[in-house]
């Protein structure tokens, strides 16, 4: 079964967080709902809408950025108050305004997510989680991990009340009393949590950076249970997910917000684990989504999909046919519109005039202030902008996603680390690749010129393991005065890599040890800006406790373990390269601070014969691809000449002209592939006899000669060649 949904826009806000809009619960079944959303002007408004006009309840003066709206209510009453978070306050409204509660939390960090479930609040910044019992303390909790967010409720069997925070290193900690009773490890990193309730059952669902969804056993708290949705198709971040039986089959359905803007909608049935969630809708706004709820707002007993975005927007996806405000002719041809929404029409005329007027009037009033206090010169406001970079495991890629309120003019890329940039089949801006001498200190410099009515827009990035540096984003909106935001993204010696929790251990690894006066918080300081994914503070503090990391290379597959203390830090991997990235980044790093290290490594052998068995088959592929293009071009340039003959090919020539589509794609999305291979082996090669203190230059050629033939016995016996 698929849905038949159609947009409807209402209003628009200002800028928006995660979790900043909600409707508020009515006493009657299928009445018309009202809508509380809060915005980063600090503002909290209610609305009612009837035949698409807002109708406003209250709405508070600007104030300190609203990083989260929940609502909640007493022990056996309806939980229609609204509670909004700013900096390290809790404030609460009645649904008619009134504003009952002022709480200060007195915490060090901004709340960034909140939950309340009857007299129990839960608050969060980044590090640090508090519980409270009527605005009394009962338990806290410091967090290495950076926290996403927050959920409470109460245990199906005890009764008990529990807690779950999602933390950014692929972790979601369920808490009693500030006490962590249970540590679920996942294998992408989660974004958001949500209670799934249905027949008197609750799930907790969570959604990950990866676009997919989990769902956790909490019942046996036995941790991770299975992906409920597995999207391999989209994998942009979730913001935000809903429940609803939209299909009135007496199921409710799972309902996702994206970070590219994608609205989808499931039919699952969460109580059967071999059940899969089936796609029954999806729409793209062309925004980030920052919140989702479904519920009857315009009409009574239509239900609707409402959605805010981050730049403020309020529309939803409405049951309700929009067609029937169109009368036709005997024909059945659409003729006229009808007097109801002629009447909006003109109304929404007036409106414009009216704002056009407004916005004159305050851009004379700006300029004739500015000109006055700086002599002539525009004062120029901070450009907001939503932004992300994130790993995408399946393709060693980063997606660095830019957001702006406002229409893009253009982007200039520039970095002083080697990146290539791929096509994103969604960007329609026009790429102009800019020259620079080699003393500049660019390795890349690029614009985007988007087009009109553009402001988001997604770029994949390819990095390369052992270089790093910084990547520069400068964005301009299409405003006046012209202006420009720079946003810095680090790019690390073993950007390739991220966090895992569960590791193979393999007898075949190599191991650096490193000795010196360095502190615990250096050492962990220079695995930071090592390795991506790592967090802010050491897992302990301790100073004679041992810290544990453990990563995989999302090309290779391969694994690194990091152990570390004062002054002793132990490096394994299945991948020489990567000790050698590691040894030659500390060894700097150590340097610059002037700390005596001392190394030590010892080399396996077998793992080069692992890592090989892995690339060779990569190689054989794309040299196969490459040679397969090089036909392609010699049969089309028989077919332009000798037409005849294209009709006598081989079976395996014609499938190749079929295929062309298809692999022009590739070729494309994978632009000098073949070549980054060359580069790891040979990056291998130098560093396994480097590390054996070999001096192998001059055998560089004849590796390459080897690596056309692309034979796995012969690559290994030249790589055991040298060193037996």
């Amino acid at each position: 079964m698929e849905l038949d949904l159609c947009r409807l826009d209402y209003t628009i806000v200002g800028l928006t967080s995660r979790n900043c809009m909600k409707l508020l619960p009515t006493t009657y079944l299928k009445e018309p709902q009202k809508v509380a959303v809060a915005d980063k002007d600090g503002i909290l408004q209610v609305f009612s809408i009837r035949k698409e006009d807002i109708s406003l309840v209250f709405k508070t003066l600007p104030g300190s950025e609203i990083s989260c709206l929940r609502l909640g209510g007493a022990i056996g009453t309806s939980t229609d108050k609204i509670f909004i978070a700013l900096d390290s306050e809790v404030h609460g409204y009645t649904r008619k305004g009134k504003l009952f509660l002022t709480f200060d939390s007195c915490m060090t960090e901004p709340i960034v997510s909140m939950f309340v479930l009857e007299n129990d609040l839960f608050l969060c910044g980044n590090h640090i989680y508090n519980h409270y019992r009527d605005c009394k303390e009962i338990g806290s909790y410091l967090c290495g991990d950076k926290i996403v967010d927050v959920i409470a409720l109460h245990q199906e069997q005890t009764g008990r009340l529990i807690s779950l925070i999602a933390c950014e290193g692929r972790m979601i900690r369920v808490l009693e009393h500030g006490r962590v009773t249970l540590s679920m490890e996942i294998d992408s990193a989660p974004t958001v949590l949500f209670v799934f309730e249905q027949d008197e059952e609750k799930n907790v669902l969570f959604g990950t950076v990866d676009g997919r969804v989990g769902v956790l056993d909490i019942k046996n708290l036995q941790g991770f249970e299975r992906w409920l949705v597995s999207n391999e198709k989209n994998s942009s971040s979730i913001s935000c997910i809903d429940s609803y039986d939209l299909t009135g089959d007496g199921n409710k359905n799972i309902i996702l917000g994206k970070q590219d803007g994608n609205i989808e909608i499931y039919n699952i049935n969460i109580s059967d684990s071999n059940d899969t969630s089936i796609l029954i809708f999806q729409y793209n706004c062309n925004e980030s989504v920052t919140a989702i709820q479904c519920g009857i707002l315009n009409s009574k007993g239509l239900d609707e999909v409402l959605v805010s975005t981050y730049a403020g927007r309020i529309f939803s996806l409405t049951t309700e046919k929009i067609e029937k405000n169109v009368e036709k002719n005997e024909q059945g041809e659409n003729m006229i519109f009808s007097a109801d929404t002629a009447h909006k029409i003109s109304k929404l005329r007036s409106e414009i005039e009216d704002l056009q007027r407004k916005v004159a009037k305050e851009r004379e009033k700006y300029q004739s202030s500015t000109q006055s206090i700086f002599d002539e010169y525009s004062a120029i406001p901070l450009l907001a902008v939503n932004d992300s970079f994130i790993l995408e495991k399946q393709n060693a890629t980063y997606n660095l996603s830019i957001e702006v309120p406002t229409e893009i003019d253009n982007i200039l890329l520039q970095s002083n680390v080697k990146v290539d940039l791929l096509d994103v089949e969604k960007n329609s801006a026009v790429v102009s690749y800019s020259d620079f001498s080699a003393d500049s200190g660019n390795a890349l410099l690029v614009t985007y010129r988007c087009q009109i009515n553009t402001n988001r827009l997604e770029i994949k990035i390819r990095t390369i393991e052992g270089s790093s540096g910084i990547f520069q984003a400068y964005i301009t909106p299409l405003v006046q005065p012209k202006c420009s935001r720079v946003c810095k993204y680090e790019v690390k010696p073993l950007s390739h890599h991220y966090r895992t929790h569960n590791i193979e251990h393999s007898n075949n690894l190599n191991v650096l040890t490193i000795k010196g006066s360095f502190s615990l918080a250096e050492i962990h300081a220079w695995i930071f800006k090592c390795i991506p994914e790592v967090p802010e503070k050491p897992q302990t503090s301790q100073p004679n406790d041992m810290n544990s990391l453990f990563f995989k290379s999302s090309f290779l597959e391969t694994s690194l373990q990091c152990y570390y203390t004062k002054g002793l830090a132990t490096f394994k991997s299945n991948n020489i390269s990567t000790i050698s990235i590691i040894k030659e980044f500390i060894s700097n790093e150590a340097t610059r601070k002037n700390i005596k290290v001392e190394f030590s490594i010892a080399i396996d052998d077998q793992t080069i014969d692992d890592v090989i068995k892995v690339l060779v088959p990569s190689l054989q592929k794309h040299q196969n691809f490459k040679r397969d293009l090089i036909l392609l071009e010699a049969l089309h340039e028989l077919e332009l000449s000798e037409a005849d003959n294209v009709s006598s090919l081989t079976e395996k020539y014609k499938k190749l002209l079929e295929e062309e589509s298809n692999l022009r794609n590739e070729s494309n999305n994978n632009p000098d592939y073949l070549e980054r291979l060359y580069g790891i082996v040979c990056d291998l090669y130098a560093d396994y006899n480097k590390l054996k203190g070999i001096n192998i230059k001059s055998q560089l050629p004849k590796l390459m000669t080897v690596l056309e033939e692309v034979n796995y016995k012969k690559l290994l016996d030249f790589f055991k060649a040298k060193n037996e």
